[in-house]
C-alpha cells in the first residue's frame, strides 16, 4: 500500500507541478510508536519552476494543494523540501 501512495504523490505533485526533480520517500520506519504510526509519514524533495518568486510558506501550500485530499486521508505527516531551480 505504501507503495502505491508514494506512486499516487509522485504523480499528483507532477501533474500539478511539472517539476525538474522529485523525490517522495516513505519515512515511516522512523515514527514507529508514533501516532498515526503506518498511516503515512512521508519525505518530498521537489524542484519546480512554479516555485520561482514564492515564499516557502507559498511553496507548502502550493503542494499540498497538488495533493488535495490525500493530506486527511493518505499522509499523516509530510516533510517538503520545495525549491527553485537554481536553489
Amino acid at each position: 500500500m505504501t507503495v502505491e501512495k508514494v506512486e499516487r504523490i509522485r504523480h499528483l505533485l507532477t501533474q500539478a507541478l511539472a517539476p525538474v526533480e522529485l523525490d517522495v520517500i516513505d519515512e515511516g520506519h522512523k515514527h514507529v510508536g508514533h501516532s498515526g504510526q503506518g498511516k503515512g509519514h512521508f519525505f518530498a524533495r521537489i524542484v519546480s519552476p512554479a516555485f520561482t518568486g514564492k515564499n516557502p510558506i507559498q511553496r507548502h501550500r502550493m503542494v499540498y494543494e497538488a495533493l488535495g485530499d490525500m493530506m486527511p486521508d493518505g499522509i499523516h505527516a509530510l516533510s517538503i523540501e520545495a525549491k527553485a531551480p537554481g536553489e
